[in-house]
């Protein structure tokens, strides 16, 4: 047998030899330039880790990350409110409270306060009467006040007005839950009355245990607010008209003023100033009453020149919306009179959903 030759043992270590160490030097270079690329960017990552206490904008869930699904932020941050609209352009009854817009209402797990639901719905949208938007004919509104405190009188409201007609339900009423069961089958959307401080206080008393009061830190009248929007459920937006008294002390008051209507927009509801002539007001969607119609509530020709008043008014601006502050008998009998001849005159009754303005920009002082 022929023995290997050792010339050709000695080449083959020598190849080995040069195969690991150009393995060692690749590897070598390959780490120099990782080292000085740094580290992998996190922002090229799929899912980023949220650190706590970061708000979370929507609070909808990623679609690409199930778990993500499981947990729902308590320090949600929505959108601006101003960028949902309110209404509702399909008609038929209006929707039972969902508990999906609702949210508990500190230190009575019965109650509920209303908020934006996490998928971008707002009360003022979901409980709206029906109004068809692409409609052309001037529209005009009525808000009949009082709603709750006569159930008699409530209840000839609600069954002999016709849907469009919004009506505002004070605070105060007792157990209302089958009004409103009517009010929604009836389609008339409804406004809860937030008692504030009117002109003649004391004389005229909104109930100072509850009401909102110029006295008071505006922290203290943040925690009445919640306490008026508990007492109800099911309403599109909130408004100074409680009966008679409209709230024209404190809502004069900017700073006293301006953190309850952002309490309203960020609630997701609509205000109505029960104040007349009043400018479009920041934060909310909002509209100010353009003429009270039962400033003489047992006069019925009195009654009739203020709604023909009305329908002027909404035919030469193109939109107007009256007030009732009180649901008396003959008042409703005019009304209901008066809307029946609203077609032929060329008007559209609409809800105060389908009146409200967007609202004004905020004076930032910059």
């Amino acid at each position: 047998m022929a023995r290997p030759h050792s010339g050709g043992l000695l080449s083959g270590w020598r190849g080995l030899g040069l195969f690991w160490a150009g393995m060692l030097s690749a590897a070598a270079v390959g780490g120099g330039i990782l080292t000085l690329l740094g580290p992998p960017d996190p922002s090229s990552r799929s899912v980023r880790a949220i650190p706590p206490g970061v708000p979370v904008v929507h609070a909808d869930p990623l679609p690409s990350d199930s778990r993500l699904a499981e947990t729902k932020p308590a320090n949600v941050v929505r959108s601006d409110p101003s960028a949902i609209r309110p209404g509702r352009p399909t008609a038929g009854p209006i929707a039972d409270p969902d508990p999906s817009l609702q949210e508990p209402y500190p230190g009575d797990a019965h109650l509920t306060l209303p908020r934006i639901s996490l998928d971008g719905r707002a009360p003022m949208a979901v409980y709206a009467a029906g109004f068809d938007p692409s409609s052309l004919r001037p529209r005009v509104g009525l808000l009949i006040a009082g709603i709750g405190m006569s159930e008699a009188v409530s209840l000839s409201a609600i069954k002999d007005l016709p849907g469009g007609v919004t009506l505002a339900v004070s605070p105060y009423a007792g157990d209302i839950g089958h009004l409103l069961d009517a009010a929604r089958m009836s389609e008339h959307e409804y406004l809860l009355a937030i008692p504030m401080e009117p002109q003649g206080y004391p004389v005229n008393d909104p109930d100072d245990r509850h009401a909102l009061m110029t006295s008071l830190a505006p922290a203290e009248n943040l925690d009445r607010l919640r306490w008026a929007l508990s007492r109800l459920t099911g309403y599109v937006g909130v408004t100074t008209a409680l009966g008679q008294m409209h709230g024209e002390r404190l809502a004069g008051m900017p700073d006293q003023f301006g953190p309850v209507l952002e309490e309203v927009a960020h609630r997701g509801l609509l205000f109505v100033d029960a104040r007349t002539g009043q400018l479009p007001a920041a934060w909310a969607w909002n509209r100010p009453v353009d003429l009270t119609i039962d400033d003489d509530p047992e006069d019925a020709d009195a009654l009739d020149r203020r709604l023909d008043a009305l329908t002027h008014l909404a035919l030469d601006k193109g939109s107007a919306l009256g007030l009732v502050s009180l649901p008396r008998p003959v008042a409703l009998a005019r009304v209901a009179a008066w809307t029946n001849t609203l077609v032929a005159k060329g008007l559209a009754l609409a809800p105060v959903s389908a009146l409200v303005l967007p609202p004004a920009k905020q004076d930032t002082g910059k």
